[in-house]
């Protein structure tokens, strides 16, 4: 069942940061942006069972399947390996999603996060591979692959291992390609050897690249005057070849329409754009940045309610800027009905789901020290 990257949409709608009012998905704004994504030609969805805590299915359901014909839109979601405890247990998550999401079939369904170690070692120990392919052969997935966070000697392992498997998306963004803690561009590199589609996460890195220091966003003014630098990274990515779809987790409007914009006409990066992205990943490092992606697999299980993406978002924004009392501003109005940064227990809840392995007890010690000084 061999894919044809030509027919697929090459920008993906991530639905795991979806907008909110208070603790909920604004179903209504959620509903205008999957409007707009299918009025522009594209029509490939991403979801999973834990986004949202479980809500980003239910609202596949309310704002697609029931309101666009299933053979409208690709849609692809995820299994676990940290909700799976027994065999028995890849069936009932998969009965409940396809009740979620209110389908019959999933497009595209992935082994989620697989990694050396723990995730890696459950799937394998849960026959999860054969199990996708058996549900691949009854017509309930039409094509089965894995994200992966891993390291690239890991990849090729799972991949000779399992030749079933058909695409792999992987974290990809022109930051992270010789980052040693990612190997986008060796990953990349592997999966091109192989002739394997890829579906492209986190290529803004989380929203890191939507906002570039004052300097920077000067220079990409005068190479491509209204660009934002979103759409920087999004062509970095688009530029590569045997790229299947890139995703981007939209949380707004505005943020639909520049990402809409940008691949309407795509054009792939010119040589000045190429010569800023070098510019950008000399400069970058020099400005220590939390690495979060705001993937918020983090929050639900914190027992302090401290939102942790959030957080380091806004210690982020006092690396850049050193604008120390807006910083602290927006952290007063964001803990105002939450945990706090110096609420940490150290129970270690997040450090074991991070897929971007973040040492997230010391980091909030410092956002504490930072911040609430």
């Amino acid at each position: 069942m061999s894919l044809n990257m030509e027919t697929m949409p090459k920008l993906g709608f991530g639905l795991m940061r979806l907008p909110t009012v208070g603790k909920e998905i604004d179903a209504e704004q959620v509903e205008r942006m999957v409007d707009a994504y299918m009025a522009a030609g594209f029509n490939y969805f991403d979801t999973a069972y834990v986004y949202h805590g479980g809500h980003s299915e239910e609202a596949v359901k309310t704002a697609i399947t029931e309101r666009y014909p299933r053979d409208r839109f690709f849609l692809a979601t995820k299994l676990p390996a940290w909700c799976l405890k027994e065999k028995e247990d890849r069936d009932r998550i998969f009965s409940e999603q396809l009740e979620r999401c209110g389908v019959d079939y999933f497009d595209f369904y992935l082994l989620h996060c697989v990694e050396d170690g723990n995730n890696g070692d459950t799937y394998e120990k849960l026959d999860c591979y054969s199990w996708a392919a058996e549900k691949r052969a009854e017509g309930k997935i039409r094509h089965f692959g894995f994200s992966f966070h891993g390291t690239p000697g890991y990849l090729e392992e799972v991949l000779d291992r399992h030749p079933e498997v058909e695409f792999v998306q992987i974290q990809l963004n022109y930051l992270d390609w010789e980052n040693p803690d990612v190997c986008s561009g060796r990953l990349y590199e592997i999966l091109r050897e192989r002739n394997i589609p890829i579906v492209v996460m986190e290529p803004v890195k989380g929203g890191t690249l939507a906002s570039l220091t004052p300097e920077l966003e000067e220079k990409l003014s005068a190479v491509r005057p209204g660009a934002s630098p979103a759409s920087l990274a999004l062509r970095f990515v688009g530029s590569l070849p045997g790229i299947m779809t890139i995703l981007s987790g939209m949380s707004t409007e505005e943020q639909m329409e520049d990402n809409l914009a940008t691949f309407r006409d795509f054009e792939p990066l010119t040589d000045s754009d190429r010569a800023l992205v070098e510019e950008v990943c000399t400069e970058w490092p020099k400005i220590p940045q939390i690495g979060c992606t705001s993937c918020r697999y983090c929050v639900d299980g914190c027992p302090m309610s401290i939102p942790i993406p959030d957080i380091f978002r806004i210690a982020n924004f006092l690396r850049r800027t050193r604008r120390g009392i807006s910083a602290k501003q927006y952290y007063e109005e964001l803990t105002a009905e939450t945990g706090r940064a110096s609420d940490c227990v150290a129970c270690g809840q997040c450090e074991n789901v991070c897929p971007q392995h973040l040492p997230v007890i010391e980091l909030l010690k410092e956002c504490g020290e930072k911040l609430e000084g």
